[in-house]
């Protein structure tokens, strides 16, 4: 028995708000086309803030919210498939931007949208072997980067942003749990080196409400509870439709599962962390709490996990 637990979250987000109305000037859409068929109702995009600003902003606040200095870290990943340099690495620049030792393990890791889940279930393999028992796990993405601008199929999806959770890892405490699994399939959703992303809406669309009831049965089986063990159920923020559709097949009432896609959009890797920090923020994550996480992207993949707040 071995795993970790969550000690603090933090975001970061752009300044500037676009709404569905701003989007309705630049692309034939409307906010009740938008709102009716996603749930967002504004998303952030960068102006001045780099990929580098954001990741900085949510791990300093997560730092803070656990009480850990950036020399206690053993580990640190960042998930995105948008950074500023693909060398130095995002992770790499974060190193120095905070001040991590220079043995702390820094690399970055892309599997789209379900990142964060990859990169939580990563660091607590590799903490395990680590000189230190603190990891760092960063989400972010910076979409509006490689958005068609005038294809309103993907455009009124996407937002910029970043999420970050600080974790311990105790050879006493339980595993996360993590199932994580890629379907191989790249035509659904793609964004190819130095272009820009399409997608067949739909088919990811069915996907997901494939993916995520499954995701949640097999970590539940993995951990030998039921859903009414879970306090939380935090979902990758796609869109408001397949999260309340699989809430409804699981029976999750309304005050066990969040959404925050209305303000932000899809943020990719980011997501999910930044909904944890939200929840933190709010007192929705006192210790003890269990927290269900799962996510679905490109590529395709998915991933689940339950994981406990320290």
């Amino acid at each position: 028995m071995s795993g970790i637990k969550i000690r603090g979250t933090g975001r970061g987000l752009p300044e500037r708000v676009l709404t569905n109305d701003d989007l309705a000037k630049k692309v034939d859409t409307s906010d009740q086309w938008i709102v009716s068929r996603t749930g967002i109702r504004q998303r952030r995009l960068c102006t001045e803030e780099t990929h580098a600003d954001l990741c900085a902003a949510a791990a300093r606040a997560a730092l803070e919210r656990g009480g850990i200095r950036p020399e206690e870290l053993g580990v640190c990943i960042v998930a995105t498939m948008t950074p500023d340099t693909l060398v130095p690495s995002a992770a790499c620049t974060m190193q120095r931007a905070l001040g991590l030792s220079c043995d702390t393990l820094c690399f970055d890791l892309n599997a789209a949208c379900t990142g964060f889940l990859y990169a939580l279930h990563t660091a607590e393999c590799l903490l395990a072997a680590a000189p230190r028992k603190y990891g760092l796990v960063i989400g972010a993405d910076v979409f509006s980067r490689v958005l068609d601008w005038s294809d309103r199929s993907t455009c009124i999806l996407f937002g910029d942003g970043a999420g970050a959770a600080v974790v311990e890892w105790r050879a006493e405490w339980p595993s996360a749990g993590a199932v994580l699994g890629c379907a191989g399939n790249d035509g659904l959703l793609r964004c190819p080196a130095g272009g820009t992303l399409s997608m067949e809406g739909q088919q990811v669309f069915r996907f997901a409400l494939e993916a995520v009831p499954w995701c949640i049965a097999q970590v539940l089986e993995r951990q030998g509870v039921t859903a009414e063990a879970v306090d939380l159920f935090v979902f990758h923020q796609a869109n408001a439709r397949i999260i309340d559709l699989v809430a409804k097949k699981y029976g999750i009432p309304p005050e066990k599962y969040y959404k925050n896609i209305q303000r932000y959009g899809n943020t990719s890797a980011a997501s999910i962390p930044i909904a944890l920090s939200e929840l933190e923020e709010a007192g929705r994550l006192p210790a003890g709490t269990r927290a269900m996480l799962v996510g679905f992207g490109g590529g395709l993949t998915w991933g689940g996990a339950l994981v406990e707040i320290a």
